[in-house]
């Protein structure tokens, strides 16, 4: 006689959290398909329909190069470490578009999928997680630029370079950690996605993308690091460039504030997860 086994039922019960939860990061990562599923369709969407297509990742750091090589190499004569200024500019600008893109994207993925968060549950930390990884892309196409341009003006990648995977890492780590902070508050207060833009512009003006960090003193170099994208362009140089900004208390200083941006992001973005579905 043949016994056939009954199918269990599994009861699952979903509730808001109260106050200040955990991450539940071992959830996320039994969804990390879904990760994987959300960053290709990102992917697919930011490039559909357009003439151009992914040409657009290296379009817009390379016009930005030239209008800043323009104005400020030409014609401001700002000091560039000895490096000739558009390969001084782009190394700095391919982080930085990495990290700008995922910020700007990333701060509205809750409120572009509304109806996904209010139909289906999945972590949404897995929706900022997987818009700014799909930036991953861009970065590949802007970096072999940079790398075919460091070679065209007869220069050569240092040794250094084998420290370049931190720095992408703490780019990875800012984008995400602000991302996190913007999109729980984009949730519950639309002016936030015009504020955007204009923390945007000014954080890369506050940030040595067209000018060195030399011109500062050393004492205000190290305060000046509590922006973490300064540690990361200065540490992109350094590792491709060879430049004098090598790894001090200026990128520790950057590291700390990327990691405690990622780290109150990330509970702040759980504390108010219970609200998505219904403020969205």
């Amino acid at each position: 006689m043949q016994e056939f086994a009954k199918n269990e039922e599994v009861l699952v019960q979903i509730r808001p959290t109260r106050g200040w939860v955990s991450l539940q990061l071992k959830r996320l990562w039994d969804y990390r398909e879904l990760v994987y599923f959300l960053t290709w369709r990102d992917v697919k969407v930011r490039y559909k329909q357009t003439v151009l297509g992914a040409s657009w990742a290296i379009i817009q750091p390379l016009f930005t190069m030239a209008v800043f090589s323009l104005f400020f190499g030409k014609l401001a004569k700002v000091p560039s470490d000895g490096i000739p200024y558009p390969v001084f500019s782009y190394a700095a600008l391919v982080p930085w578009t990495f990290f700008a893109n995922g910020l700007n994207m990333a701060s509205n993925s809750l409120v572009s999928s509304a109806n996904l968060i209010k139909k289906v549950y999945f972590p949404r930390l897995a929706m900022p997680l997987a818009t700014v990884l799909s930036g991953g892309v861009d970065f590949v196409l802007a970096f072999a630029v940079l790398v075919g341009m460091i070679y065209f003006f007869g220069m050569g990648i240092t040794a250094n370079v084998v420290y370049l995977p931190f720095f992408l890492m703490l780019t990875f780590c800012t984008s995400l950690g602000v991302s996190l902070w913007l999109s729980a508050m984009n949730v519950q207060f639309r002016d936030i996605r015009y504020i955007i833009p204009f923390l945007t512009q000014l954080w890369m003006f506050a940030t040595p993308i067209a000018y060195p960090s030399a011109l500062l003193s050393d004492r205000w170099r190290t305060v000046y690091a509590l922006n973490p994208m300064v540690g990361v362009v200065e540490g992109f140089r350094w590792a491709l460039l060879g430049t004098n900004t090598a790894p001090g208390p200026m990128v520790i200083v950057s590291t700390g504030a990327s990691l405690l941006l990622l780290l109150t992001g990330s509970f702040y973005f759980r504390r108010m997860e219970r609200t998505f579905a219904d403020v969205v």
